[in-house]
């Protein structure tokens, strides 16, 4: 017999119906869920008024010159970094081992330049950041070369690194070169001292610059020579190729003072009288110079000759001991073995130095002559007066005390 199911659907097409009803409530429920996470447009979703994430370009420009890669670039002027439509906020230039360019923001965020002069030959890399009127960053890099100069300078300078000197020494540089552009070079070295000390700088003609304190230095004062030379175009088409520190030392105060019409020379070391020494100053026809002279050099033994200042053949004597240089024109303090003994102390006969006794070969420690060049450092201080002579002009030797310091420190 054949059994009829009750009227009504299937029961297989109800089980088909029964799970789509099922996966519709299912999915009505994770509707429900997301919108209660994610929230709706009001809550800050994308397109809402929340923080959502702000995806405008910054509208900062940032402009880098020399361009990106540039070779042979001049080592002044060239270098800026612009900001348009927005402010600088960090520049940072270095060259190819790592040391940074100095440089400020200007202009109210629109303008980065240099401090000094960039080095010649040398590969610098430039990363400059932006922000605009929104805080949105804009940032540009770039790498780009200096040039290599054909004609070149350099600074011969005194004293030495590592030199202890006495309290009279001036840091002295010569050039290589005739200097037409003096600010420029001058910007580029600095110079000094700890204890802090003001120091000022004065050019003698286009070739030499010697820098010194208003008054000796003081004992124990460390000073630095920083020449950042290479890169500055010292004349036109001709560069400094120098970078270089120099520190030295000064060390204790020793100023001698020989008085020409006494003729005796009263060393004082540290503000006391230490030795009174009888001295020959020049003959009545070959005066010694008055003023401030400084010890520039020491020769144990050298050779003497008029002719090389200017007296023909009045002398040449080539073993003059315990020598000491006090002026590029040929005046030195020296010993004298060839005047008799009493002559020191009685009698100005030399040929304008002042001469101290001594015995032929140095050998003699106990001598004056000998006892002053063992107590001496270059740097040291010798002053002349009462002689019937000019006072030596100041840039005959480091003789630069010989001017006062207004004029010293006065715009050239």
């Amino acid at each position: 017999m054949n059994v009829q199911p009750i009227s009504g659907a299937p029961v297989g097409r109800r089980s088909r119906q029964g799970g789509k009803a099922l996966l519709a409530m299912m999915t009505g429920a994770l509707l429900l869920v997301v919108t209660a996470c994610g929230g709706d447009e009001s809550s800050g979703g994308e397109g809402g008024k929340g923080g959502g994430v702000d995806t405008k370009a910054s509208q900062a420009i940032v402009k880098i010159s020399p361009e990106d890669g540039a070779d042979d670039v001049v080592t002044t002027g060239a270098l800026k970094v612009t900001a348009e439509k927005g402010k600088l906020t960090s520049v940072e230039v270095k060259d190819s081992k790592g040391n940074k360019v100095a440089g400020k923001i200007t202009d109210g965020g629109a303008l980065w330049e240099p401090a000094a002069h960039l080095g010649s030959g040398t590969k610098y890399t430039v990363d400059a950041v932006a922000k605009d009127s929104e805080g949105r960053e804009s940032a540009k890099h770039a790498t780009f070369t200096t040039f290599v100069p054909e004609n070149t300078f350099i600074g011969y300078f005194t004293p030495e690194n590592g030199q202890k000197v006495g309290v009279g020494m001036p840091v002295s540089i010569r050039f290589s070169r005739g200097i037409t552009d003096p600010e420029a070079v001058e910007k580029a070295i600095k110079v000094k001292a700890e204890p802090s000390v003001p120091i000022e700088g004065h050019w003698f003609g286009n070739d030499r610059l010697d820098f010194r304190p208003e008054k000796y230095w003081a004992k124990g004062t460390e000073v630095t020579l920083s020449l950042n030379l290479d890169g500055v175009e010292g004349r036109p088409g001709v560069y400094g190729k120098q970078a270089k520190d120099v520190t030295f030392t000064i060390g204790r105060s020793q100023v001698s003072t020989v008085d020409a019409k006494t003729k005796k020379m009263t060393v004082e070391r540290d503000g006391k009288v230490i030795k009174t020494i009888p001295i020959t100053a020049g003959a009545p026809e070959n005066t010694t110079y008055n003023g401030q002279m400084v010890i520039s050099e020491k020769y144990k033994v050298t050779r003497m000759n008029g002719d090389t200042v200017g007296f023909g053949g009045e002398y040449d004597i080539k073993d003059v001991p315990h020598a000491m240089r006090l002026s590029t024109s040929g005046t030195f303090i020296h010993g004298n073995y060839w005047a008799g003994r009493p002559t020191f102390g009685n009698a100005n006969v030399s040929h304008g130095c002042v001469g101290l006794f001594d015995v032929r070969g140095a050998g003699d420690k106990s001598t004056p002559a000998a006892w002053f060049y063992d107590n001496s450092l270059l740097g040291d201080v010798v002053i002349v007066k009462n002689s019937k002579d000019k006072q030596i002009q100041p840039d005959n030797g480091l003789n630069g005390w010989n001017m006062d310091w207004d004029e010293w420190k006065a715009p050239q």
